[in-house]
């Protein structure tokens, strides 16, 4: 049997303890062992190396180098990751190694909540499948990406909100390879609500059984 862990916390308005009960919820549906910590210090456990697949929940907040370290270490060995938006992609900002291995980190949501349109750039994708470009509402990231990303969906900035960045296309589904790891992410899920989205549900149900070796 495949095994999961789930690693949730940091700011509590992106939900993290509803979103974990989601996945774990997902995860045994398709399958798995599932283990739900709430604190960083999880990462440290040497017993993650023997992971299918790893879920941080864990909005901003600090790592220790030890957690980081182990961390990264298991997903260059193998260990899938996956995630969405600030609970992957805004979490500890001072720890570099960590954004590598995401692929991408948050700096922005211009006009906070608002409708944008999330278009699917690779519907040959299976993550992707009979999945079309669909309208959203919630906030729409801006990021620094990883040019290595492999990207499955993107969304177009109006400048409304910020007008230099008007016509920018910007990732928002993305995955990757950390040594031997495989690395899923969506920027979509501001809070556990979003989940009920059909596309958004989806695509990241899809994502981190892909992720997970």
């Amino acid at each position: 049997m495949r095994e999961a862990l789930i690693v949730w916390g940091g700011w509590s308005g992106h939900e993290p303890e509803q979103c974990a009960k989601i996945y774990k919820s997902w995860l045994e549906e398709d399958g798995f062992k599932v283990y739900v910590e709430d604190t960083t210090e999880a990462f440290a456990d040497p017993s993650i190396h023997d992971l299918s697949l790893i879920i941080p929940i864990f909005t901003m907040s600090k790592i220790e180098k030890e957690e980081v370290s182990n961390l990264t270490k298991a997903v260059e060995n193998g260990v899938g990751l996956a995630g969405h938006h600030g609970g992957m992609a805004d979490a500890f900002r001072d720890a570099v190694d960590y954004q590598f291995m995401v692929g991408g980190q948050w700096v922005a949501h211009p006009g906070d909540i608002i409708d944008y349109r999330v278009d699917v750039t690779r519907p040959d994708d299976p993550i992707m499948a009979g999945v079309s470009s669909f309208p959203y509402r919630s906030e729409q990231y801006y990021m620094h990406v990883d040019p290595s990303n492999e990207v499955l969906a993107t969304t177009t900035f109006t400048g409304e909100h910020a007008s230099w960045i008007d016509g920018v296309t910007m990732p928002v589904v993305w995955k990757r390879k950390h040594g031997k790891g495989r690395v899923f992410y969506s920027a979509l899920g501001h809070v556990s609500a979003e989940f009920a989205v059909p596309e958004m549900a989806t695509i990241l149900r899809r994502g981190v059984n892909w992720a997970a070796r």
